[in-house]
C-alpha cells in the first residue's frame, strides 16, 4: 500500500514534468534538496493531519486496539520494538501515526514509526508520510529521537523489517529476530528503555502465495528483497463488494499489545556480551508478553513465537 501511493505521487511528478507546470517540478526538486534531511531529524509531524476523520474509520474497519499493560514514564525515551510485520503494519500505522489512540494511553509521549529510508526519496509522499510522523529508520534518525534531553520521545521500530513480511502468512508466529540487535545496541547508546509491542492479528489480514523457505519463488523474492530494500510479498485478501478475491485487507480484528518496559542503562560502548544479553532478556520479554495475552485474541495454547 506504500509502495501504491508512492507510484500515484511519482506519476504525478512526472506529469508535472511533461505537462506545462514544469517549473512547479523544478521548484520542489530545489525544495527536495535543501528538505534531504528532515526525515533524519525528526520529520515534520502535522496533528492536522494525524486527527483525519478518515484514520478514525481506518481503525474501526478492522477494528485496530491499542492495549497498555503498564505505565510509561514520560520523562524517559524509549525504543518500542513492533511484532510482527505482516504485510500491511496496520497496527503500527493504526495505532502510532493517527490520533488519539496513544496520546490517550499514553500522555506525554510522542511516537515516532521509523521506516525504510527509500519511501522519503519519493516526491510529495514522503511530505504525507512525514506530516503522520513516520521518520527515517536510519541510524541517525534514531539517534535524533532518542537523544531528546527531556525524555519523552518513543522509537517505534518494526523489528523484523521487509524480510519478515514474506513470513506474513495467516496463522504464522515466526519472527525475523534473532540476528537483529542494532535496535539493542542503539537502546543501551541513549539509555532508552526497551518495550516489546506484539500486534495480535496482523498476519490475518491478507493471504499469501506459498512461499517456504527454500522455494524458488522465495528465493527470488529474497534476491530482489537484498537489491531493492524491500520485499515483494504476493498476496491477495478481498474485493469491494466480494470476498474471494482482492487487494482489500479482511476485516479482522487487531490487537496491538504493549508491554512493559525493560529498564536500560546508558552505555556509549557497549560491548558484544552486553548487547547479547540484552538481547536474550528481551526476547524472554517478548515471549511473556505473547503467552500471557495469546489466549485473549484466539491463538491455541499450544502454540508459540518462533524466533529465527
Amino acid at each position: 500500500f506504500l509502495s501504491l501511493a508512492a507510484e500515484f505521487c511519482c506519476g504525478f511528478f512526472v506529469i508535472l514534468i511533461l505537462g506545462n507546470f514544469w517549473f512547479l517540478a523544478v521548484l520542489y526538486l530545489l525544495w527536495l534538496y535543501l528538505d534531504w534531511e528532515t526525515p533524519c531529524t525528526g520529520g515534520r509531524r502535522s496533528q492536522w493531519v494525524r486527527s483525519w476523520t478518515v484514520w478514525k474509520y481506518f481503525r474501526e474497519y478492522f477494528p485496530i486496539h491499542l492495549i497498555k499493560t503498564s505505565e510509561l514514564n514520560p520523562n524517559h525515551n524509549y525504543l518500542l520494538g513492533f511484532h510482527p510485520h505482516g504485510v500491511l503494519v496496520a497496527g503500527a500505522f493504526g495505532n502510532f501515526c493517527t490520533d488519539p489512540p496513544f496520546k490517550n494511553l499514553f500522555p506525554g509521549l510522542t511516537p515516532y514509526l521509523h521506516i525504510m529510508p527509500i519511501w522519503f526519496g519519493c516526491p510529495f509522499f514522503r511530505e504525507y508520510i512525514m506530516s503522520a510522523g513516520m521518520v527515517s529508520a536510519s541510524k541517525e534518525s534514531v539517534s535524533h529521537v532518542l537523544n531528546n534531553e527531556g525524555g519523552g520521545h518513543a522509537s517505534v521500530i518494526v523489528i523484523g523489517g521487509a524480510e519478515e513480511s514474506l513470513n506474513a502468512h495467516p496463522g504464522s508466529l515466526t519472527l525475523n529476530i534473532l540476528k537483529r540487535k542494532g535496535f539493542i545496541k542503539m537502546a543501551l547508546k541513549h539509555g532508552a528503555h526497551l518495550v516489546p509491542v506484539f500486534s495480535f492479528g496482523e498476519n490475518e489480514l491478507f493471504k499469501q502465495v506459498a512461499n517456504p523457505k527454500g522455494s524458488r519463488l522465495r528465493n527470488v523474492q529474497e534476491k530482489l528483497q537484498k537489491i531493492m530494500g524491500f520485499a515483494l510479498p504476493l498476496f491477495h485478501a478481498r474485493g469491494v463488494f466480494q470476498y474471494s478475491f482482492g487487494l482489500i485487507p479482511y476485516r479482522q480484528p487487531i490487537h496491538t499489545v504493549v508491554g512493559s518496559p525493560i529498564p536500560v542503562k546508558q552505555n556509549l560502548n557497549p560491548t558484544t556480551e552486553e548487547i547479547d544479553q540484552l538481547h536474550a532478556l528481551y526476547l524472554q520479554k517478548l515471549k511473556k508478553l505473547f503467552e500471557e495475552h495469546k489466549s485473549n485474541y484466539g491463538i491455541p495454547a499450544h502454540k508459540s513465537l518462533i524466533f529465527e
